[in-house]
């Protein structure tokens, strides 16, 4: 695949997402659009959306409710992209949203393979391409950012690093739609600063690609440490969201 071929991949999934067309991600004005079901999103999603806003750098969609559209659609024409998705501005949306008892909770930056610069990198231990029966018994709180614990059906490859038998570092991947499929990692604090996890990052998204599907990386912008394994295994920034969601919702998520 070429880097075209891969941002234009995720833009397409990205359409299906936010009930829009892949093109209103090129253009130099924002769109809004009106949400919607879709059975082909990502599966983790869950449709409609309150108001998730997306940007590949040019411009934002938004894809709301009815009853948001207007707020959003005046929020995103005042600022500039980019300080939509951070505060002071953002505090903004934040206080109209409070009516209807909903906040911002998920902002993420997202990353796709550069295939200029992914290559499989090693590290100095044992390493080994493991399948959906190998992973059965690593459902465990130390390997929470590579698995899915909540859908482990989703769960479809995975490249571990072992000392002397003992798995030290897991990255897998989860088929969280047909085309793109999402690498999370850990590696056992005494193992880290190895590079273990750019390595076992690296290989099992040259290993997706072979497969003629496109990896995905996600992070909060905070955390320092994730965005450098991406960038070291050969990852760049692609696109970011920010998703509106009940405070109910949040609330369980802060307990």
């Amino acid at each position: 695949m070429r880097n075209k071929d891969i941002i234009e991949i995720a833009m397409q999934q990205s359409a299906i997402d936010s009930n829009c067309s892949m093109d209103d991600f090129m253009r130099a004005d924002n769109k809004i659009v009106l949400s919607g079901k879709n059975p082909d999103a990502r599966r983790y999603l869950k449709l409609p959306f309150h108001c998730d806003l997306t940007s590949y750098g040019n411009n934002i969609v938004a894809s709301v409710s009815e009853e948001l559209k207007e707020i959003v659609e005046k929020y995103i024409e005042k600022y500039p992209v980019e300080h939509c998705f951070e505060t002071p501005n953002l505090l903004v949306l934040i206080e109209k949203l409070k009516p209807f008892d909903l906040n911002v909770c998920f902002m993420a930056e997202y990353f796709l393979p550069d295939m200029n610069s992914l290559k499989r990198l090693s590290c100095g231990y044992e390493t080994k391409l493991m399948h959906p029966e190998e992973l059965t018994e690593y459902y465990l709180p130390q390997w929470n950012n590579a698995l899915t614990q909540s859908d482990p059906q989703r769960d479809k490859l995975a490249v571990g690093a072992f000392d002397h038998g003992k798995l030290i570092g897991l990255a897998a991947c989860s088929a969280d739609c047909d085309t793109l499929w999402q690498i999370g990692i850990d590696v056992l604090p005494e193992y880290r600063k190895q590079g273990i996890a750019s390595s076992l990052t690296s290989n099992l998204a040259t290993q997706l690609l072979e497969m003629e599907i496109v990896p995905f990386y996600c992070c909060a912008w905070s955390n320092l440490k994730s965005t450098r394994n991406a960038i070291k295994s050969g990852f760049r920034p692609a696109w970011v969201q920010a998703t509106v969601k009940e405070n109910q919702f949040i609330a369980g998520m802060n307990k």
